[in-house]
């Protein structure tokens, strides 16, 4: 069998216009909204930041084999940040009532556990991870490639509430429940 030099190369994945440019939008937006700054070097300097890293993670965001379920993601997801604000809020109630009660001491009671998760995704294990250590009184400490999530928490109440809700919402978020 003759060696053919064509197939033995790999193929470049093809760069998508569309998935760039609504890329490059988000953090253009994301760059004016943080930043505050709108004088021409501020916007120039972020559009030039805006198109490096679109040209890198453009595929990260919208990757190439999922064509119409990008936009549905995106709707949930977009559901999905007003109930993790919310979580934010409570968990920081209740960190502050921990740190002011008299028996704070007793109270706390630091933990690692460890979680199997059901979430298949790449993008759905980041943002369960990075949605754990957003949550006062947890921080995700580890992942790996099997889902199974290494978690420090405050108290037991902190980690009780592990995988419970949050993960059911972003399986339902990324399409897999």
């Amino acid at each position: 069998m003759a060696y053919n030099r064509k197939q033995s190369r790999k193929r470049k994945p093809k760069r998508r216009f569309g998935a760039m440019a609504l890329t490059f939008l988000i953090m253009a937006l994301s760059w004016v909204v943080l930043s505050g700054q709108f004088d021409p070097f501020h916007l120039s300097l972020g559009a030039i930041s805006c198109a490096i890293v679109t040209w890198f993670s453009a595929d990260l965001l919208f990757p190439p084999d999922s064509k119409g379920v990008v936009t549905g993601t995106w709707f949930r997801f977009i559901l999905y940040v007003p109930w993790l604000i919310w979580e934010i809020i409570k968990a920081n109630m209740w960190l502050m009532y921990l740190t002011f009660h008299p028996r704070m001491m007793d109270m706390i009671s630091p933990r690692v556990i460890k979680i199997d998760s059901r979430l298949k995704g790449t993008m759905a294990r980041l943002t369960y991870a990075n949605s754990i250590t957003l949550t006062p009184g947890t921080i995700t400490v580890a992942v790996d490639i099997n889902g199974r999530y290494t978690v420090h928490a405050i108290d037991k109440k902190s980690a009780d509430g592990l995988p419970g809700e949050m993960e059911r919402k972003i399986a339902k978020t990324f399409g897999e429940d």
